[in-house]
Order: C-alpha cells, then sequence, then structure tokens
C-alpha cells in the first residue's frame, strides 16, 4: 500500500488550461495536530492506515508539507446563492491537491481551510475547528448510510486564532471526491460569453465521468439528463433520512450528484416540513420542504448555462422535464415503501405516504426514530396486547388515537403482502438508521474537542459508520436532542 509519499497522484483536472484555476500552495498552519481521520477514507485512495499516526500526516495534511506529485491549484466558479446571481466566486478556502489513482478510480484530494486565494473575496481563506469537525463526522455518516457525497479523510487542527461571530482557531477538513465540479463551475463561462471554455469543461466531465453520453445525438444534452437524474435520486435520498443541506446554492451542487459543501446542515428531529435549518437562511429558501423544488431551480440555472452546447430554452425544459421530477418521484416512493416496510407497488400507496407525513407533521414525531421503532412492530397483534406491543411508537405521540388508527392502516397494508414479520422486520432495520449526525451529537463533539479531548469525535464516527446497527456502547446517540439542544442554531458560518 502506498506511503504519504508514494501516493500515485495523476492530477487530470491541472492538464486543463490555466483560466480554470490557479495554481498556489496551502499556506502553513502553525503547529498542526490531528483531531481525527477516517480509516475508510484512507482506504478510497489506497493509504496505509498506519500513516494516520505518523506526524507528517498531520504536516501533510495542514497543508505544511507538499505530498510528493501532488501540484495545489484553486479553481474558478461562479454561482447563484440563495437565488441571486453572485456572479464569481470559486475556491476561496480550499486548495486542489490533485487526484489520486486508487482501486480503479481517481480520487481528487482538496485541503479546505487552507489559507486565502485569489477567490477569497476579502476572506481569511481559513476554516474554524467547529465547521470542521462537522464537515468531517457528515461525510463519513452519509456514506454510510449510502448517500452519495464527498468525503472526509480527516480533520487537523492549530491554535491559531480565527475569527468568525467570535474568535475560534482554525482547522483544515481533508476532502475526497471523485470531482468537486460544481453547476457554477458551467455557469461561470456561460456568464462571461466563453463557450470554448465552456464545451472543454463540458467536454472533460463527459469523458471522464459520463462516457456514455459521448454516444447520444447531443452528449451536452445527455449530460444535463445524466445530472438531473442524479440530482433527483440525490435529493430523494435526503428526504427520506430527513437531511437538509442548508445552502443549496449553485455553486454547492455537484455535477456528479453528490452531497457537496457541508454547512449548517441538519437532520430532522421532531418533523416539521417547514423546518430551517440554516439560521442565515431568513426566508426560508432551503427548508426541508423545499429541497426537491430547489433541486429542480438549480437545474434550470445549469440548464440556462449549458444552453449555447444544447439549444433552445424548450429542449432544456424538456430535458429536465423528463429527467428530474419523474425520478425524483419514483426513487421517493420506493424509499418510502422501504423504510414503511412495503415490498411491492399498490395503488393507493402515495396517498399513504402522504397521510405518513401528515401524521409525522400533526404529531410532530421524532422523524428517524419514529421509522425505526415502526421496523420492530409485527404485523398482526391481539387487540388486548396491543397498546403494549405498541408502546415504543406510542411513547412518541402526542395523540395516541391519531397514532393507533394509522397503525391500523399501516398493517392492513402489510397484510395486503402477506411478508414475514422477520423478513420485513430486517429489511426496515436494514434502511432505517437508529443513529443520524442530529446537531446535539455533533456541538458535544465539538465542545470536547475544543478542550482539547477528541475522543467524542471518534466515538461518533465510530457509531455512524453502522448507522443500522445496533450498538449498546453508543445507545446515547439514539437519544432526541437534550432540553440544552434547543437554542443550537447553525448558520453559513458553521
Amino acid at each position: 500500500m502506498p506511503t504519504l509519499e508514494t501516493l500515485p497522484f495523476d492530477n487530470a483536472f491541472a492538464r486543463l488550461p490555466e483560466a480554470f484555476y490557479t495554481r498556489l500552495p496551502p499556506a502553513p498552519l502553525p503547529d498542526p495536530y490531528l483531531v481525527a481521520a477516517s480509516p475508510a477514507a484512507a482506504a478510497l485512495i489506497g493509504l496505509d492506515a498506519a500513516e494516520i499516526a505518523r506526524p507528517e500526516f498531520a504536516q501533510a495534511f495542514a497543508g505544511n508539507r507538499l505530498l510528493p506529485g501532488s501540484e495545489p491549484l484553486a479553481a474558478v466558479y461562479s454561482g447563484h446563492q440563495f437565488g441571486v446571481w453572485a456572479g464569481q466566486l470559486g475556491d476561496g478556502r480550499a486548495h486542489l491537491l490533485g487526484e489520486v489513482a486508487a482501486a480503479g478510480s481517481g480520487w481528487e484530494i482538496q485541503l479546505k481551510g487552507a489559507g486565502q486565494t485569489p477567490y477569497s473575496r476579502f476572506a481569511d481563506g481559513r476554516a474554524v475547528l467547529r465547521s470542521s469537525i462537522r464537515e468531517f463526522l457528515c461525510s463519513e455518516a452519509m456514506a454510510a448510510l449510502g448517500i452519495p457525497t464527498t468525503r472526509a479523510l480527516c480533520v487537523v487542527g492549530s491554535n491559531a486564532p480565527v475569527r468568525r461571530e467570535m474568535m475560534e482557531t482554525a482547522a483544515v477538513v481533508t476532502r475526497l471526491a471523485p470531482s468537486f465540479i460544481r453547476f457554477g463551475s458551467f455557469e461561470h463561462w456561460a456568464s462571461r460569453n466563453r463557450p470554448d471554455e465552456l464545451r472543454q469543461l463540458a467536454d472533460y466531465v463527459i469523458d471522464r465521468f459520463r462516457p456514455a453520453c459521448r454516444d447520444a445525438a447531443n452528449p451536452y444534452a445527455a449530460l444535463l439528463a445524466d445530472v438531473a437524474r442524479r440530482t433527483a435520486a440525490l435529493i430523494a435520498r435526503w428526504q427520506a433520512v430527513g437531511f437538509m443541506h442548508g445552502v443549496m446554492n449553485t455553486d454547492n451542487m455537484s455535477i456528479l450528484g453528490l452531497t457537496l459543501d457541508y454547512g449548517p446542515f441538519g437532520f430532522m428531529d421532531a418533523f416539521d416540513a417547514g423546518h430551517i435549518c440554516n439560521h442565515s437562511d431568513d426566508h426560508g429558501r432551503y427548508s426541508y420542504r423545499s429541497q426537491p423544488q430547489i433541486g429542480h431551480w438549480n437545474l434550470y440555472a445549469l440548464g440556462h448555462a449549458l444552453a449555447a452546447l444544447i439549444g433552445e430554452p424548450e429542449d432544456i425544459q424538456a430535458i429536465l422535464e423528463e429527467s428530474y421530477a419523474p425520478t425524483f418521484e419514483a426513487d421517493f416512493m420506493d424509499l418510502l415503501r422501504a423504510k414503511l416496510g412495503l415490498a411491492r407497488a399498490l395503488p393507493g400507496d402515495e396517498d399513504f405516504v402522504a397521510d405518513t407525513f401528515d401524521l409525522l407533521q400533526r404529531q410532530h414525531l421524532d422523524f428517524t426514530q419514529f421509522f425505526r421503532r415502526l421496523g420492530s412492530l409485527p404485523a398482526a397483534v391481539d387487540e388486548a396486547l396491543r397498546p403494549a406491543v405498541d408502546a415504543p411508537l406510542r411513547d412518541l405521540a402526542i395523540d395516541r388515537d391519531a397514532l393507533d388508527a394509522w397503525l391500523a392502516v399501516w398493517r392492513a397494508r402489510l397484510g395486503a403482502e402477506g411478508r414475514p414479520d422477520a423478513e420485513r422486520q430486517a429489511a426496515m432495520q436494514s434502511v432505517n438508521p437508529k443513529y443520524v449526525l442530529r446537531n446535539w451529537i455533533a456541538e458535544a463533539a465539538i465542545r470536547a474537542a475544543r478542550g482539547g479531548n477528541f475522543s467524542e469525535v471518534e466515538a461518533v464516527l465510530a457509531c455512524l459508520s453502522q448507522p443500522f446497527a445496533e450498538q449498546p456502547a453508543f445507545e446515547r446517540f439514539a437519544a432526541p436532542p437534550p432540553d440544552w439542544a434547543a437554542g443550537l442554531a447553525v448558520s453559513c458560518s458553521s
């Protein structure tokens, strides 16, 4: 297995013309120390886990010691932020080291928080310990949930001060992805009327990641359709697990359909379809219920950027209408059927799913616990025993009669299939996580880390690497939010 010094870099993005990026080294981070690392992410690039313990590891991923073969650069892009054109953006605090070929695929390695770049827009180019721990943990948690995502190799901290709402300390999170190209990467060239660069970037994405599009009558139309389907599938998975991104700007949308840029994210606790996880989102643009619509809006922005390569506005509209909504609706229904223990589609399922979300909304049921506990209930139960048998779920409800009525419909629906309880319950437990990265869990780990204790970060990482398993040692992470967490708020600086 390769060491830090022998990682096999092959930097495809760096071979694009220099209009696409600025080459520059990361800014050194004073006295770096390792906060946490993910052996699973290290395995993606073929890095021996023993390398994590070396002093050189923290130095390399703080940006203090360039890895042989790396070619650090910051990429340029533009985008819409909160629905408003923001113009040129770019990697304002990220340095792409290069791409490592491993296990037949390529993984780009990027340092986030490694200092100023030409795209920093008067910012300091740094990340703080708080946001870096949140991104590290959520990247790996989402991967374990089976949701497409960038990955996180490690967090390296420093006592160097960084001012946000208050003084904090600096950190760098190392991110991995096949590519960090965004919707905004295409918007950048379209907004500047640079069709040659727009085509070069589209050709790069097609040739590197979606070669099947090359066989289509119009490869660029095929690319847009592919992105639309993958984005729809991604957001369906967000909705099904109760995840809220919090800042779905077009510069935070991956062209590969990955969850990208973890900032003010959140997982649903007491269900509220209008919940806004981003304290900076004054108008609720990125609420839970709005995410599917915003995904569609962002795809129109991408389609507009690609128009010079595809055709007329009605061509863009046709591609998106045929690709996005049908994929989202079909995937979301499949995911919800699985969460409810339904093995096949039957008439009336859409109404039942709608009734389920109405129940969650009216009762403000804990989203994760509701589905997890539902998975342990039998399909048939003696009426005299039913209150005791259903107690784990009934204990979550404000109106138990309403829950009982819903359970009766659910059991009737299960009866239409006649699936054995053991088979169904095992299937439900495999898709309904017991553990998700609730804000209070991340906050507790951050508070411990600020005091120099990184064991809680390691414990959360270990727990969330097996979100569907019963883990008695981590039972505390399955609990609803404690009282002290009621005032937690995350913003765009998070």
